[in-house]
């Protein structure tokens, strides 16, 4: 088999990319390892960026985004029972509630109606001379064994997939901050507390209220990392929820059964360089980011967006030159994204060795936010995302 660009990961990032490069003409091959009823029933972000949204709509994929997406104007942030509402007017942009399942379902239905070549259920991907001008890729199928010729490879296959490790581990350097903490989460069939994001901050922990759409609610609170979702009831979940939250918002929340319930963990990590030779990273095979700052599915978006300009230079205008600052380009904007989720998870969570000056210095800043303008746009234009 041949193609010009092998993708390995059939998520929305490796979707993406397929969809924008067969727009221009260019033949790719996606790998999957799962189903694709598995990918469609993961549960995952689903505030997106202004860019994300403006890319998404470029590759085709926009129709449905703009009728059901929720645009917001903002969020708050709460120290204990006060509201601060973090406006995103003076930043020309919004950010938009549009859960990533639905984004992976329409980039499917785009890269059907342009018959794309998505291969699932492949086993032992294997990227081979990825430093040299004749790269291909090994793997397995219904027992079968395979190979893909190609020009290059994009690895978009998470952090625990296999393009990382593609890159001499001597020619890598990772840098990782685990927290000691997670999210539990749950899916309920409930009407949002807030029509905007509220992100919590109190003396038990950090919550956060989301949403999915106006029937179903997306729900978080801080709990240890060695912790288990089947430890905690619906209604123990409520009760703590209440308690993070202001008392007016406490009240007006609405319960019921949850649908799906887990606890995610947090770390923070960059792996460089993104590209190897004929390889380039994308999302979160290179980078991880808390999810406090809703940048994670934004993050591998960007880096669609600078890999995606890169290949169509190289095949429609005979260009290497965005090739050859990919990593450069891609990172600079990953490393300031990570700096801001770092930053929302220290200001808002309780961290084991938190004392009482840790307490009075989040609540000074939280402070500062709620009398300063200047410090509220700054919070805002990172949310609503950095330009890429």
């Amino acid at each position: 088999m041949r193609t010009q660009v092998v993708i390995i990961g059939g998520g929305p990032s490796g979707l993406l990319l397929s969809q924008l490069l067969m727009r221009q003409g260019i033949d790719t091959v996606v790998l999957e390892r799962r189903e694709r009823d598995y990918v469609l029933s993961r549960i995952r972000a689903g505030v997106l960026e202004a860019g994300t949204v403006q890319l998404l709509t470029e590759a085709g994929v926009g129709e449905r985004l703009a009728k059901e997406g929720h645009p917001h104007d903002g969020f708050f942030l709460t120290n204990d029972d006060e509201m601060i509402r973090v406006s995103f007017e003076g930043t020309g942009r919004k950010s938009t509630v549009y859960g990533q399942t639905e984004v992976t379902r329409d980039l499917y239905d785009a890269q059907d109606a342009l018959g794309a070549r998505i291969l699932h259920r492949v086993d032992d991907v294997a990227p081979h001379d990825v430093d040299s001008d004749k790269p291909y890729v090994t793997f397995t199928r219904d027992g079968q064994s395979h190979r893909v010729d190609c020009d290059f490879i994009a690895g978009c296959d998470g952090f625990h997939g296999v393009s990382r490790s593609a890159i001499p581990s001597e020619k890598r350097q990772a840098f990782e901050k685990v927290y000691p903490f997670g999210w539990l989460g749950i899916l309920s069939e409930t009407p949002p507390v807030s029509e905007e994001l509220i992100y919590a901050n109190h003396t038990r922990g950090f919550a956060l209220c989301s949403m999915r759409n106006p029937a179903l609610s997306r729900y978080y609170i801080q709990a240890p990392s060695s912790d288990d979702a089947a430890n905690w009831s619906d209604q123990a979940f409520w009760d703590e929820l209440r308690r993070r939250l202001p008392g007016d918002v406490a009240d007006a929340l609405i319960t019921g059964p949850s649908i799906e319930k887990s606890i995610a963990p947090l770390r923070s990590f960059v792996s460089e360089p993104m590209q190897w030779g004929r390889l380039f990273l994308c999302g979160d095979a290179a980078h991880i980011v808390p999810p406090t700052g809703a940048k994670g599915l934004n993050l591998a978006v960007s880096d669609v967006y600078y890999l995606s300009r890169a290949l169509i230079e190289h095949y429609v205008e005979g260009g290497d030159e965005r090739l050859n600052r990919y990593s450069q380009d891609a990172l600079s904007r990953v490393w300031k994204a990570v700096r801001f989720s770092w930053h929302m998870t220290t200001l808002l969570h309780r961290f084991p060795e938190t004392d009482e000056f840790d307490r009075r210095m989040q609540q000074v800043e939280l402070q500062t936010l709620a009398e300063s303008e200047l410090a509220r746009r700054l919070v805002a234009e990172n949310y609503t995302g950095l330009p890429f």
